[in-house]
């Protein structure tokens, strides 16, 4: 009998399987614990939860779920390109900034197409170009940082796409906005500039690639509601770029890719500006509490400017159980070439704490 197997495309069998952190409620039927009990510092969430107006928004939008959400998502991309200063035609909205990254791989990887990004970067990136059979590029980091010179020489006749995170997942490290520029006008015609901005938000002062894109340079930069929003659970991000990118993207997106509830949240989320800046305080005060307290551990970790802190650990396999067993969930790393190290996201100061706690206990110290 012939399998399912053997009539998928090589592609889907061979490509790697996305590990996100396990879920509250796995880690409680595991370890017999109280989900309400249990941190999870494994995904890079909001510890404060969604936006209040997001929340709001959202609640108001569930009266609506029998009819079929927007389509274009008008009113969400009128929002944001006040907000933003594009126009409207210059935003795709994805079912997450993900989706964006599968849009821009259907539309323009095939099998010989290479595409750039760097060997630490987001996983997501070599997941959607080895499930459109491209090939992945992938420069070597400096110090856990992005090596935009390495990435430019990467560069092949073939190359169609570069990724470049901006904080960086995993690692949290992060390229100066001149940097990125130059690195953008350095760029071939034949190739198309990602900047993935999830991170932004938690930086003073973010690149800024708009007057870049005016000027008609081959770049998109995408951007999500999951991390300082807060709305990981409605999947909702979008792209800004050229009108015309836009309308290629639009031809391979799905229709309804968006629920409702979803847009409404993010529309809503957009105007609560106190969410934002009380997030954004949370996370710097956490992460000079946990880099302080790793350092009188005495553990190695990366400066970061994103909300989560990439620490290395000789035994990152006991730490993960250990914790785990104690109802604190972190993420490893093994998928994304770093077996030695964990990532932890930054949580509320009673959850850093804890961490710091449940970590001395392991060292005896």
């Amino acid at each position: 009998m012939i399998s399912y197997s053997d009539l998928a495309r090589k592609a889907v069998l061979t490509k790697p399987v996305y590990y996100p952190g396990k879920p509250i409620e796995m880690v409680a039927l595991e370890c017999g614990l109280d989900p309400d009990t249990i941190l999870k510092l494994a995904s890079n969430e909001n510890p404060l939860g969604s936006s209040p107006l997001g929340l709001k928004a959202a609640g108001e939008a569930l009266r609506g779920v029998s009819l079929y959400p927007e389509n274009s998502a008008y009113f969400l991309r009128e929002r944001l390109a006040e907000v933003r200063g594009v126009n409207p035609d210059q935003l795709v909205i994805g079912h997450g900034s993900s989706e964006i990254i599968h849009l821009l791989c259907s539309a323009f990887v095939e099998p010989g197409i290479d595409v750039v990004m760097g060997e630490h970067a987001f996983i997501a990136y070599k997941l959607a170009v080895l499930l459109q059979e491209g090939n992945c590029l992938e420069a070597p980091l400096v110090d856990f940082r992005h090596d935009l010179d390495a990435m430019r020489a990467a560069i092949t006749p073939q190359t169609r796409l570069v990724f470049l995170p901006s904080p960086n997942n995993p690692t949290g490290t992060d390229n100066s906005e001149s940097e990125i520029v130059e690195f953008a006008r350095s760029l071939p015609d034949h190739v198309i500039f990602c900047l993935d901005e999830a991170y932004a938000e938690y930086l003073d002062d973010p690149p800024d690639l708009r007057p870049l894109i005016e000027e008609g340079l081959k770049i998109i930069c995408t951007r999500t509601f999951s991390k300082i929003y807060g709305l990981a659970g409605l999947r909702i991000g979008y792209g800004y770029c050229h009108a015309d990118l836009v309308d290629l993207l639009n031809r391979v997106r799905p229709a309804f890719n968006v629920n409702s509830v979803a847009l409404a949240a993010a529309l809503g989320a957009l105007e609560d500006e106190a969410f934002v800046e009380m997030s954004k305080a949370t996370n710097a005060a956490g992460l000079t509490l946990l880099s302080k307290g790793f350092a009188e551990l005495g553990l190695e970790y990366v400066s970061s400017a994103g909300n989560f802190i990439l620490v290395r650990f000789e035994n990152s396999d006991k730490v993960y159980s250990y914790l785990h067993d104690r109802g604190i969930i972190v993420r490893p790393l093994k998928g994304y070439g770093l077996p030695n190290h964990l990532r932890i996201t930054v949580g509320t100061e009673n959850q850093n704490r804890s961490l710091l706690n449940a970590l001395a206990e392991f060292f005896g110290k």
